[in-house]
């Protein structure tokens, strides 16, 4: 089955799906390898492994080619952000047929201006609801795949307010965007009123630490009716740690020994990027190096 088929089908159940973050193939292939169903690219992480923040500075081109690095890396499907679709209505046509050639199985667009910035950030500003309803028929018009899952995203609720995220989410749907993604909502009890709002539209949430919207157990957010919740930061957080406390013992002692027991061995890692699988191909295909 291909992949945006298996994510329609992870939609369509009563239960939580849970997309951990990732930013290249290489953390595509860990959040594969841990048991997840589906890995979310984000758009911030995207920047940050860059170095830079998450204020709309990478082109759609840069990220299109993240996103073909990472569907080639995993069997399983992707959902990747596509900020703002990367301009007007005209750009998203453009957008929408980059990502479904890069093979990814869902994006999601949001109604900030161009560029956009971090949804948990100050200082964000919304188009009006009629652009983004051009917006959203132009990506399902444009298509080609009936199969590839189109996200709605508003980021309203910080602009304007949580009843006019709720209306723009509902409108987004009705339009024919497959699920709603109400961004940063600030309390449980908005979390709730999401939910119960729009009961009848495939939910996404975004699980953030350190953002607006509290952090709740994957079995709350499903009791509420939430079908999918994206975890962008942790995977790169816990990197950038990893490194930082790794670098730091090579300054201070000039070699690495003290963090050994914190990192994976030289077989592992090579395990990982799938070392295995290609030196099968070389005694297949290179007959030299059969003996």
């Amino acid at each position: 089955m291909n992949t945006r088929k298996r994510l329609r089908e992870l939609l369509a159940r009563n239960s939580l799906l849970i997309a951990p973050g990732a930013f290249d193939g290489l953390s595509a292939r860990l959040v594969e390898q841990a048991g997840f169903e589906a890995v979310y690219l984000s758009g911030g992480a995207v920047a940050r492994s860059a170095g830079f923040p998450d204020l709309g500075l990478m082109s759609m081109a840069e990220v299109i080619e993240r996103a073909r690095e990472v569907t080639a890396a995993v069997k399983i499907p992707v959902i990747a952000d596509a900020d703002t679709g990367y301009g007007n209505a005209v750009s998203v046509v453009r957008t929408v047929r980059e990502f479904e050639r890069a093979g990814v199985a869902a994006i999601h667009i949001e109604d900030q201006v161009t560029p956009k910035r971090c949804g948990h950030l100050e200082g964000k500003e919304v188009i009006a609801q009629g652009e983004m309803e051009d917006k959203i028929r132009a990506a399902l018009e444009a298509r080609s795949d009936p199969d590839f899952i189109l996200i709605a995203r508003t980021d309203a609720r910080a602009v304007n307010s949580l009843d006019d995220a709720i209306a723009r989410g509902r409108a987004f749907v009705k339009l024919g965007a497959d699920a709603a993604f109400i961004e940063a909502a600030e309390s449980e009890a908005e979390l709730e009123t999401i939910a119960r709002e729009l009961k009848d539209v495939p939910l996404i949430v975004n699980m953030t630490k350190g953002g607006k919207t509290p952090l709740l157990p994957a079995e709350r957010l499903e009791t509420m009716g939430y079908r999918v919740a994206i975890f962008p930061s942790d995977t790169q957080r816990a990197a950038i740690h990893a490194m930082k406390e790794t670098l730091a013992a090579l300054k201070r002692d000039g070699s690495t020994e003290a963090m050994d027991k914190t990192m994976v061995s030289f077989k592992e890692r090579d395990r990982i990027a799938g070392l295995e699988e290609w030196e099968r191909m070389e005694k297949r295909y290179l007959p030299k190096r059969r003996d």
